[in-house]
């Protein structure tokens, strides 16, 4: 059982920046595929970023290429999504998300591990 535990969120005007982190109790933790995933009220959850086993590869959704960035630190069991130029419509509640497997899945229901969320909003 892999536990997740996002940390980064918060308040920030428009055009300010975060971090948000995600530590993972898994110690084969280079072999999970990892996300984040985020949910504003009344929308379906997307995948935003997300980024394989060994860090080789990442993918962006169009909304935010440019502006985030993720990254991983095996020595640490930690994903990090770096977010710039926020815009109001980032406002959501930002998932982490993990699964056994070389390339990450694009959709929520291919992951079977997720965080508890962490709120961010931007204010304009």
């Amino acid at each position: 059982q892999v536990q997740l535990v996002e940390s980064g969120g918060g308040l920030v005007q428009a055009g300010g920046s975060l971090r948000l982190s995600c530590a993972a109790s898994e110690r084969t933790f280079s072999s999970y595929a990892m996300a984040w995933f985020r949910q504003a009220p009344g929308k379906e959850r997307e995948r935003v970023a997300a980024i394989t086993g060994g860090g080789s590869n990442t993918y962006y959704a169009d909304s935010v290429k440019g502006r985030f960035t993720i990254s991983r630190d095996s020595a640490k069991n930690t994903v990090y999504l770096q977010m710039n130029s926020l815009k109001p419509e980032d406002t959501a509640v930002y998932y982490c998300a993990a699964r056994y497997t070389v390339v990450p899945p694009t959709t929520a229901r291919g992951y079977n591990y997720w965080g508890q969320g962490t709120q961010v909003t931007v204010s304009s």
